[in-house]
């Protein structure tokens, strides 16, 4: 199996090294004032964004997958060699992950990669480029009420560097702190313990193993509308309602303002009061309780109102329940997501943004993921 993965990851980054985009010679020395760019370099640049993005995910999807696989081969641009070997390593652990989750009961059937650009600067020989990627995986009908597909934004900084009158790629950065499922493995967190708040109740670590018997809602007793919960989430997941303010993940991230949201659609109710109350919940025209936006903050709000009952398994999650990770596991949540399906299995998929994702499963999520922690609530 081993050498079957490293002949897949030959091909991929043979076929990036010999199908990358047109750049003018002339380029790789001709623009050379900062933040400035010419059409056709950015255009190139795009387009060989598009083939490395491409190739990754088609190292996790069985089948047919559409974007910029196929560009004209050019010389004037390419992978530098660290970055020929680097993305051999990269397809070789997404062709593992995809044998990993295969084996879990998931795959994907097809796959389209898109990518947008969103900033491109040249300074002299070096050249930098902000890109957005969509993708949207359809999911392979193994058990045959999974979902159709799932879909997901990630950000990426691609650096390039001009040589023999040329440009050479040399490095691509993800600008996320949670990985999506082509993106290559995180590294091993360093963990360095924060301080809690005080008094503030401190949520029990969910399991991710292993599946245990389904926990389900008595929906009478809340008088909750779960479905509205997960259609507001489903609606809104990439393209966010006007209607609330949104926050960029330089200023905390728009995650828990997102989940806060979709709990109101489904009947959750105002706590009024100051905002640094963490017994309060609440949005108003110009600001919010700290609760309604910040991860840790809504943890404690819901546990101090009884809203919520910590679950012990992330697989007792139902439609409403929400779900929070700390990456680092360093004792502070980081992201805040919410159940918005659930196949008969008993596999629960989350939607959430600052990472924009549509129906991403815990299975994707934890092979992904393995050093992070997990916080299962009962809604």
């Amino acid at each position: 199996m081993k050498s079957l993965t490293l002949r897949y990851a030959a091909g991929v980054v043979a076929s990036i090294a010999v199908s990358a985009a047109l750049v003018p010679a002339s380029a790789a020395g001709a623009v050379t004032r900062p933040g400035g760019v010419d059409k056709t370099t950015a255009e190139s640049f795009s387009r060989i964004a598009g083939v490395v993005l491409t190739d990754r995910t088609a190292a996790i999807v069985d089948g047919k997958v559409r974007g910029h696989t196929t560009p004209p081969p050019a010389k004037q641009v390419h992978l530098s060699a660290a970055m020929k070997r680097s993305e051999k390593s990269v397809v070789a652990s997404l062709h593992d992950r995809k044998r990993k989750l295969r084996s879990l009961g998931e795959a994907y059937s097809a796959g389209d990669t898109r990518v947008a650009v969103d900033r491109t600067s040249v300074d002299g020989k070096k050249a930098t480029m902000r890109v957005t990627e969509t993708t949207r995986l359809t999911y392979r009908k193994i058990r045959g009420d999974e979902p159709d597909d799932t879909g997901f934004q990630a950000h990426h900084e691609l650096s390039f560097a001009a040589k023999n009158g040329a440009w050479e790629l040399v490095g691509v950065t993800s600008l996320d702190e949670m990985p999506q499922i082509n993106a290559p493995a995180p590294a091993v967190p360093k963990v360095t313990a924060k301080a809690g708040a005080g008094d503030m109740p401190n949520a029990p670590e969910a399991s991710v193993w292993p599946f245990v018997k389904r926990l389900p809602k008595d929906n009478k007793a809340t008088g909750l509308d779960y479905k509205a919960m997960a259609d507001y989430a489903e609606k809104y997941w990439k393209n966010y309602n006007p209607a609330y303010r949104k926050y960029p993940l330089g200023n905390g991230g728009d995650c828990t303002n997102f989940v806060s949201q979709a709990l109101k659609a489904g009947g959750w109710k105002h706590a009024p009061g100051k905002a640094g109350d963490y017994t309060k919940w609440w949005y108003g025209a110009d600001t919010q309780s700290d609760s309604w936006t910040g991860v840790n903050e809504w943890s404690w709000f819901a546990q101090n109102s009884n809203r919520v009952k910590p679950l012990k398994y992330v697989y007792q999650m139902e439609v409403g329940d929400v779900l929070q990770a700390d990456f680092d596991r360093d004792g502070s949540k980081d992201h805040t997501m919410l159940v918005t399906y659930r196949d008969a299995l008993g596999i629960p998929y989350l939607t959430y943004h600052s990472f924009d994702t549509y129906r991403r499963s815990i299975l994707s999520l934890s092979v992904t993921l393995p050093f992070t922690k997990w916080y299962a609530y009962r809604t």
